[in-house]
C-alpha cells in the first residue's frame, strides 16, 4: 500500500480517489523553451508526499531541481541547465564546465574526474596521439541520454516510479563508455535511488573514473546547518592553511561571504556493516536533512565542497572512485580502474529527505555509530591515501 497525505490506500483504493495518478503523482516529459536552457528534454517527478524532483534527460540524465513540500533542497547555479550544444568542453583552460555546472546531481566521468590536465593516451589507437587533454570532471556530465523508458511501474500495491536511458561517451580511436542509469522513487516515499552501470561497449582496455557531485543549497543549506559523516580521518584540503583565516570548517555553515574562496576537504569515511556509506546535512531550524548514501566498495573516496561565495551558496557531498590526486597518480599508484572490453562497474546512489527531529536525530546516530568525526572544525590532515583495493593494471594496451 501507499502511504499519501496521512492514509495508507490500496491500488483499488487510490483509483475510487481520482481518475488518473497524475493528480498526485507520476513523472511527465517536458522540454524547456527559453534561454540556455531551450530544448532540454526534462522529467519531473512527484511522488505524493512532497518530493519533487527533475532529470535533465540531454544532460546525463542527471538531477537538476529538488525541493521537499516547498522547500528547495537542490543548488541553482547562476549559470542554469545549459544546454548540452552551448557548452565548449575544452573552452577557457579545460574550465568551461563551470558554464555548465548547477543542479542537484552533476555526473563527473567517465573517464576522468576532478582538474584539467594532459594524460596519457595509450588507450587510444591512433599513432598520431601520445596524450590527450582532460577538462575538468569529464565530459559526461554533458552528454545528451537515449532515453529508453520512463513511467509509474505497479508491483502488486507497491508503485514505483522510475525513468531509464542510456549515455555514450565516445570518439573514433577512442573511448566507447556507456552509462546506462535508472532513476527510482517510490509513490508516497521521499528517497531518490540512482543506480548506475559503466560498461565499455569498445575493443581495448579504457581508463575509468567517475564520482557524483551532489550540490545542497538554500534553504536546506544556510547559516546553523551541519555536515555529518562517519569521518574516520581528515586526509587532505586544498588551501588547508587558509581556512581558519576564513573562519569556516568542515562542520558547520556560515551565512553567505562576498569573498569566500572555495574550501574542498577528502575525508577517510567508514561504512556500516553492510558497506554503506551515509553522510548528511542536517538543518534543526528547519527540521530538516538531506542524506547521501553509497557504498565503500564502489565509492571508497569522498569529498566534501564548500562554497558558500555569495550567490554561488553551495555545499557538495562528492563520492568517489579515486583520491582528489587525481589521473596521473591514479596511474602511476596502479589504481586506475581500466575496463576491458564488455567489462562493467556498477554504482548504486540514494538520495534521502530526512524529515523532522526524529528522522535527523536517527541518521545523526547511525552515523556516529560508523565512525565519530572529529570535534575540530580544522583537524590535522594526516596526508594519508589508503590503497584503493580492487584495481588491476590493463591486459593489454596498444
Amino acid at each position: 500500500m501507499s502511504d499519501l497525505h496521512g492514509r495508507k490506500l490500496t491500488r483499488r483504493e487510490l483509483a475510487a480517489r481520482m481518475g488518473d495518478l497524475a493528480q498526485v503523482a507520476g513523472v511527465r516529459l517536458m522540454t524547456l523553451g527559453d534561454g540556455v536552457e531551450r530544448g532540454i528534454r526534462m522529467l519531473e517527478f512527484r511522488t505524493g508526499a512532497g518530493l519533487r524532483f527533475t532529470v535533465l534527460v540531454d544532460r546525463a540524465l542527471d538531477i537538476a531541481d529538488c525541493e521537499y513540500r516547498g522547500q528547495a533542497i537542490g543548488w541553482n547555479s547562476p549559470a542554469g541547465f545549459r544546454h548540452p550544444g552551448l557548452h565548449d568542453y575544452e573552452g577557457e583552460g579545460g574550465l568551461a564546465w563551470l558554464r555548465s555546472f548547477s543542479g542537484l546531481l552533476v555526473t563527473c566521468g567517465l573517464d576522468h574526474i576532478l582538474g584539467p590536465g594532459d594524460v596519457p593516451a595509450e588507450g587510444y589507437n591512433y599513432p598520431g596521439r601520445s596524450t590527450q587533454r582532460q577538462s575538468l570532471h569529464g565530459r559526461v556530465g554533458t552528454i545528451p541520454a537515449r532515453l529508453t523508458g520512463y513511467g509509474e511501474a505497479w508491483e502488486g500495491e507497491t508503485c514505483v516510479l522510475w525513468a531509464e536511458g542510456m549515455v555514450r561517451q565516445a570518439t573514433v580511436f577512442g573511448e566507447d563508455l556507456h552509462l546506462l542509469r535508472r532513476i527510482e522513487a517510490d509513490l508516497g516515499g521521499t528517497e531518490i535511488r540512482v543506480r548506475d552501470r559503466v560498461v565499455n561497449r569498445g575493443f581495448a582496455p579504457t581508463p575509468h573514473m567517475l564520482f557524483y557531485h551532489v550540490n545542497l543549497g538554500w534553504p536546506l543549506l544556510d547559516e546553523g546547518a551541519r555536515y555529518l559523516a562517519p569521518i574516520r580521518d581528515v586526509i587532505w584540503a586544498a588551501h588547508g592553511a587558509a581556512y581558519a583565516a576564513q573562519g569556516v570548517g568542515y562542520r558547520g555553515v556560515p551565512a553567505p561571504r562576498e569573498n569566500f574562496r572555495e574550501q574542498v576537504w577528502q575525508h577517510e569515511a567508514g561504512a556500516d556493516p553492510d558497506g554503506l556509506c551515509p553522510v548528511a546535512l542536517v538543518n534543526e531550524r528547519l527540521g530538516l536533512g538531506f542524506e547521501v548514501e553509497t557504498r565503500k566498495d564502489e565509492l571508497p573516496c569522498l569529498y566534501q565542497w564548500q562554497n558558500f561565495q555569495a550567490g554561488h551558496y553551495a555545499l557538495g557531498i562528492e563520492p568517489s572512485t579515486h583520491h582528489v590526486l587525481g589521473d596521473l597518480a591514479a596511474r602511476e599508484r596502479g589504481e586506475m580502474i581500466w575496463l576491458g572490453p564488455d567489462e562493467s562497474r556498477s554504482y548504486r546512489l540514494t538520495l534521502r529527505v530526512l524529515d523532522g527531529a526524529a528522522a535527523i536525530g536517527a541518521a545523526g546516530r547511525r552515523i556516529a555509530a560508523i565512525a565519530r568525526q572529529p570535534d575540530e572544525d580544522y583537524p590535522a590532515l594526516s596526508g594519508i591515501f589508503p590503497a584503493l583495493e580492487g584495481r588491476r593494471p590493463p591486459r593489454s594496451l596498444p
